[in-house]
């Protein structure tokens, strides 16, 4: 994608983005995961213009940790479409900091009508302290937070859940995935969106060339480092409407890092 300048209004932040050939598929819609790619992006920057961004944090040798997400693909934008994406913050759910996304047509701006979002999406961020890698408690990231700044407006009304694979389907193992350069992100991790990736191409080629993703949603249970191999699952459920939903787990040593649902 090529981002625009980031403009905010009414405590929502967006920029333009024309989508390039790079960021789509065979059918030129919109990837799942180059769409998490700059949705994680625009939640750097709007965060950071609030001044409780990633360097905030390295101050106090913390970082936000996606922990859970949720996209559903309305209506994907194509190859040379323009679109605007927007973000905003809602505050602390539980133990979650919650982050919402909408990418819309550009220049449409009719926030009460949902009909014409192209991809909505919910996020639940957790702060981690990077030097113990332990979850630093949410009443001591309040203060840095403000509540000022949120926007009640929901994107997905409800928060993503747990993801878990089905019980009585069986999981079928499809691969292994050590993690490489290509995967690893200025914390020395996975990125997210690469287990979106190993997802999706953990799913046979004709079937999802075939049929438009609907819905994806995501828990990141555990951080993926340089050179581990994750052991990749797969499970199949069949709707009552004929759809289908994957679950793709992956796991270290037999001990989940992710867990994703994908339907279509």
């Amino acid at each position: 994608m090529t981002m625009g300048k980031v403009k905010v209004s009414d405590n929502r932040f967006s920029t333009d983005i024309t989508i390039p050939c790079y960021d789509t598929d065979a059918s030129f819609h919109l990837k799942p995961a180059a769409f998490m790619d700059h949705a994680q992006e625009m939640a750097y920057l709007a965060a950071q213009a609030l001044h409780f961004g990633y360097d905030d944090l390295q101050k106090h040798h913390t970082a936000w940790v996606l922990s859970r997400l949720r996209m559903d693909f309305h209506n994907p934008p194509k190859w040379t479409d323009e679109t605007t994406l927007y973000t905003w913050h809602k505050g602390l759910d539980g133990l979650f900091f919650l982050r919402d996304f909408e990418l819309r047509a550009k220049d449409d701006t009719d926030f009460g009508d949902k009909s014409k979002v192209l991809v909505s999406c919910t996020s639940s961020w957790i702060v981690m302290n990077v030097q113990n890698r332990r979850l630093v408690r949410s009443d001591e990231v309040l203060d840095i937070v403000p509540a000022a700044t949120q926007c009640p407006d929901n994107a997905i009304p409800t928060p993503c859940g747990k993801v878990v694979m089905p019980k009585g389907v069986l999981a079928e193992e499809v691969g292994v995935h050590k993690a490489s350069y290509s995967d690893i992100d200025v914390l020395g991790h996975t990125n997210n969106a690469r287990y979106v990736v190993w997802a999706m191409d953990s799913i046979d080629y004709g079937e999802v060339a075939g049929n438009r993703v609907r819905s994806i949603s995501v828990n990141f249970i555990k951080e993926t480092k340089p050179e581990e191999e994750v052991r990749l699952f797969r499970s199949v459920v069949v709707r009552e409407d004929g759809h289908k939903t994957y679950f793709i787990e992956g796991k270290i040593e037999d001990k989940p890092c992710f867990c994703a649902q994908i339907d279509f």
